[in-house]
């Protein structure tokens, strides 16, 4: 049953909201921004907001994440971090949690202030949702930590654009201090009264459930989706968070009988791919024949000759090419390009769509040659 639902004046506009479509044929750039705001969320997490009142190349898709590149005690660093505010507020904000031994994390949470002035690439990515005003669909989110972050943004946006839509969150967390927004959450669940469900499942912390004590695991997940009132029919399944958490909810799902179409993940880092990437680079030979390979960007061609067990990426730097990256993991599609002539071999893929890679798009950090000739666009 629909709970009562009141119309605000952000409902008519659009605030940053763009679509998938209209971004396509955008640069991958780094522009200025201007640090709005830096907001204390947790006790190792901050929300940082940024001055996007003079561009509109920063209109985004909800799910989106931003690319950052700064230099930290002299060195050049880039990472990627989710929006979290919704493209109806009008804001352009993200959270960074402070990781061990993470030099931009703690750079970001120690020391970043208003007007800073960073370099960021415009959103991208395709863990997204793009709900419509006339729709009345049911979406189930797993997130856990920091992967809340594109969730906030799908759930805001949702609960505002779709008003005959609801959402049902999962959210994994040490302890209830270590929850992050979950002020936030809890006043979207009092103001869409019957429209938001938010089940938080803590490691560390008895809430006098067994089933929301402990870490989202496979048994866990199908017990909660097992909870679900059979009249719950999602449109979607949004998970985000840790490798672990995505494959134990996603083999839970699965096994419930839902569509796998319908589910839809993030990973914030994967282990798994960099320790699969080292075996197999270890194991590829570096005798064969060089590559001539030639990558194209903002029309400019730049040539030169690889190994077959380099990345192109890593060769295209090397060769002087200034080709947009940032995790260089399988997880971000920063690096994304198209194959226009010859073969090669994507060793990882975390983020294109079955979609992208049948049309020709690879990730350049995970891509080698497997022709004597290859040419690659980051223009397309």
């Amino acid at each position: 049953m629909l709970g009562f639902f009141k119309k605000n004046k952000a409902d008519s506009t659009i605030g940053l909201m763009t679509t998938v479509a209209a971004q396509k044929g955008s640069k991958s750039r780094f522009h200025k921004l201007r640090v709005a705001d830096v907001r204390q969320e947790t006790e190792d997490c901050v929300s940082v907001s940024f001055d996007v009142s003079d561009t509109t190349a920063f209109n985004f898709v909800p799910g989106q994440y931003l690319t950052f590149k700064q230099e930290i005690n002299g060195e050049e660093l880039r990472r990627s971090y989710s929006i979290c505010s919704s493209p109806l507020e009008n804001e352009l904000r993200i959270a960074v949690k402070r990781v061990p031994e993470g030099r931009f994390s703690s750079w970001a949470t120690n020391d970043l202030k208003v007007n800073d002035v960073l370099e960021v690439m415009p959103p991208m990515g395709n863990f997204i949702l793009e709900p419509t005003p006339a729709q009345e669909e049911e979406y189930i989110g797993f997130a856990a930590g920091s992967g809340i972050t594109p969730l906030l943004s799908m759930i805001k946006t949702v609960l505002q654009h779709s008003p005959k839509s609801r959402f049902t969150l999962f959210y994994g967390n040490k302890k209830t201090a270590s929850i992050i927004f979950k002020n936030e959450l809890e006043d979207l669940k009092d103001k869409y009264l019957g429209r938001l469900d938010i089940h938080h499942v803590l490691s560390r912390e008895d809430q006098g459930n067994d089933l929301l004590f402990g870490r989202i695991d496979e048994a866990r997940a199908k017990s909660l989706i097992d909870k679900l009132p059979s009249s719950i029919l999602p449109a979607g399944y949004f998970l985000c968070g840790p490798e672990e958490m995505i494959h134990n909810v996603s083999d839970a799902i699965k096994n419930s009988g839902a569509d796998q179409k319908k589910i839809h993940f993030e990973l914030f880092s994967s282990d798994q791919a960099s320790s699969k990437l080292k075996e197999e680079k270890k194991e590829s030979s570096s005798k064969q024949n060089l590559s001539s390979v030639t990558v194209v960007l903002d029309g400019e061609k730049t040539h030169f000759e690889q190994k077959p067990n380099d990345f192109v990426l890593d060769a295209a730097l090397a060769a002087g090419a200034d080709i947009p990256y940032a995790c260089k993991g399988a997880v971000c599609c920063t690096c994304r390009a198209k194959v226009l002539e010859g073969d090669v071999e994507m060793s990882m893929n975390y983020s294109l769509t079955e979609e992208e890679v049948e049309e020709g798009y690879v990730l350049s950090c995970q891509s080698m040659p497997r022709s004597s000739n290859v040419v690659m666009s980051f223009d397309d």
